[in-house]
């Protein structure tokens, strides 16, 4: 299928590796004008390398970061705000610090994206903003709450933002994935598993088979399915869609809305 991203020029944030970097690579695939970003300059010029898409060297994490990224990108068509940071940790143990470091990643950098491109893509009548999400802000895990919480925010931000939408051609969606294969997952399950020293297999079926036991696929989801999912989003063929959270997370979720 032609997603008819030909000349669209798309951000992915959070895109040196994992979920961000399959989106990038899906979407250069599709022909659009990619432009990756990230804080640490050999990972960067690997992603560029791999994806063929454009660099920026700046963390959006940071408003000075924000700043750095718009002056060298001034608009995008498409903005695919997938930076994210998580642990687990108890809630007691979660200090202000943490709070501030979760929201500071996970939400206001796709805020400062946001606030600089959405103006744009309003009077280009035309424009595409994604959140990537996740299925633990509607199913916050206990361990995860500061986590949780960023995940709930994006939410909300999302279906907001797209009230201003109203009229236009311009679309604000979140996409929510579940557990996902990536840059870390082994450290995470590590951190979480009864036995920390079992083989990474073993370790991966029980965290589904005790903490994940909703899902119905009983597995990791793998970058590329995320991928698949943002690229139709981003194309001018999802144009009904808006204001959705729309999950990829192996139902997980047991509701059927």
């Amino acid at each position: 299928m032609d997603l008819q991203l030909e000349g669209k020029t798309a951000l992915v944030t959070g895109s040196t590796a994992g979920i961000g970097l399959e989106i990038a690579r899906r979407l250069k695939d599709e022909g659009a004008d990619v432009i990756v970003c990230g804080r640490n300059q050999a990972k960067l010029d690997a992603a560029v390398a791999e994806t063929g898409a454009r660099g920026v060297l700046a963390d959006p994490a940071t408003a000075d970061g924000a700043e750095r990224l718009v002056a060298a990108v001034p608009e995008v068509d498409i903005l695919v705000n997938n930076l994210g940071i998580y642990e687990a940790k108890l809630f007691g143990e979660i200090t202000d610090d943490d709070w501030r470091r979760f929201f500071e990643v996970n939400v206001l950098s796709g805020v400062r994206l946001s606030r600089a491109y959405f103006p744009g893509m309003i009077r280009r009548d035309w424009g595409r903003v994604i959140f990537i999400a996740s299925e633990s802000g509607v199913m916050v895990p206990p361990d995860m709450i500061h986590y949780g919480m960023t995940k709930t925010a994006q939410l909300s931000i999302s279906r907001g933002l797209a009230g201003l939408t109203k009229g236009t051609r311009v679309t604000v969606n979140t996409v929510m994935p579940g557990t996902t294969r990536s840059e870390g997952i082994v450290d995470f399950l590590r951190s979480v598993a009864e036995d920390p020293d079992a083989p990474t297999e073993e370790i991966e079926r029980a965290f589904f088979a005790k903490d994940r036991a909703t899902s119905l696929i009983q597995r990791m989801i793998e970058p590329q399915e995320i991928a698949t999912l943002v690229a139709y989003v981003a194309s001018p063929l999802s144009s009904a869609t808006n204001g959705a959270a729309l999950r990829v997370d192996g139902g997980i979720t047991p509701t059927i809305f």
